[in-house]
């Protein structure tokens, strides 16, 4: 038999590819534009018209990447971006984690989106390892066709020009997930067992264009249901929390309320006190460090505000391992 003709040998052994949307490689002017370009590049990130949205990227390019780059770098350890750190502990530990549950080892390789490590060296790892059987872990908990669509469209992309492709599944989200739920609110009652309960519990999600909603996208549902969930095992009243959206740019209307809106408002009406919680982000990273936890307490602060407690994402928490892990299984079954 020809060598062009024989068929690869089925390995009955799988990987998990986790996948988070990217970091700057460092907190620099130039390493910021390099991972701006590619990010605000990807239509499913922009979906503007490609010839116009051209001209305005070049204007960001021009103007962002030094304010953005402070801000990094008001962030930045000496592992590297919190994203990256959090996100290779996030990974070992589910290789762990796995290990427990099954007796196996499991291979999890980390990938971002954008920058590095990239899907291409992480789709390459499992080639090379004899890996046919390939789970896409996603770890945005509701999904977006700005985040987790993006993710297919690069596997896609990757996989094209291979003559053998892996066989892959998907996982979605998690949005609604028993154990997800009380991972986040094991982390709120921690938060007010060490520092106190405040008046209010603010729920802020990354933001999308609110067209995005009338097109089919289930992410402000999701994330509206992730809520309600929320609210519903900490027991809240209505009036004791509130969920809202961060991070807009641009001109057009995004989902709202607004984050800083909503504490602005709060802080005018006489609240002192507030716990805010990011339950659209697995690992803490420039919008929930930065973005939270330092620009949106200066907006409560100066609306009257008085204690501003950022309670972090769940990262390699171990109810938040645990969870991942049992999703896993889940979607590998018969695998």
């Amino acid at each position: 038999m020809s060598q062009q003709n024989k068929t690869p040998k089925q390995n009955d052994a799988f990987g998990v590819l986790m996948v988070n949307l990217g970091t700057p490689e460092a907190a620099t002017p130039k390493a910021v534009k390099r991972y701006l370009k590619e990010f605000l590049s990807d239509i499913r990130v922009v979906d503007a018209p490609r010839f116009i949205w051209w001209f305005v990227l070049r204007a960001i390019l021009l103007i962002r990447p030094k304010p953005v780059a402070k801000a990094y770098s008001s962030i930045w350890t000496s592992e590297g971006s919190p994203l990256l750190v959090i996100s290779k502990r996030q990974a070992k530990a589910l290789a762990k984690q796995l290990k427990q549950h099954t007796g196996t080892d499991i291979p999890v390789e980390l990938a971002m989106t954008y920058g590095t490590p990239t899907l291409e060296s992480a789709l390459d790892k499992f080639k090379q390892s004899g890996i046919k059987k390939i789970l896409v872990l996603p770890m945005y908990p509701q999904y977006s066709s700005s985040t987790t669509a993006a993710i297919y469209d690069k596997v896609a992309q990757l996989l094209k020009n291979e003559p053998y492709l892996p066989e892959l599944r998907w996982i979605n989200d998690f949005h609604d997930r028993g154990e997800y739920i009380a991972a986040l609110a094991n982390s709120v009652k921690q938060q007010w067992q060490d520092k106190g309960r405040s008046e209010k519990l603010l729920m802020s999600f990354h933001g999308v264009p609110e067209r995005y909603t009338s097109k089919g996208d289930p992410y402000e549902h999701q994330c509206r249901q992730t809520a309600g969930l929320l609210a519903l095992e900490l027991d809240l009243k209505p009036e004791q929390w509130a969920c809202c959206f961060q991070s807009r740019f641009g001109r057009e209307e995004w989902v709202k309320p607004y984050t800083d809106h909503t504490l602005a408002q709060w802080g005018n009406e006489g609240i002192t006190n507030v716990d805010i919680i990011c339950p659209a982000f697995s690992a803490d990273c420039l919008e929930t460090l930065e973005e939270i936890q330092v620009e949106n307490k200066e907006v409560f602060f100066d609306a009257g505000g008085k204690e501003y407690h950022y309670i972090p994402a769940l990262n390699d928490n171990d109810e938040h391992i645990n969870m991942l892990s049992q999703l896993v299984q889940q979607h590998t079954q018969g695998w």
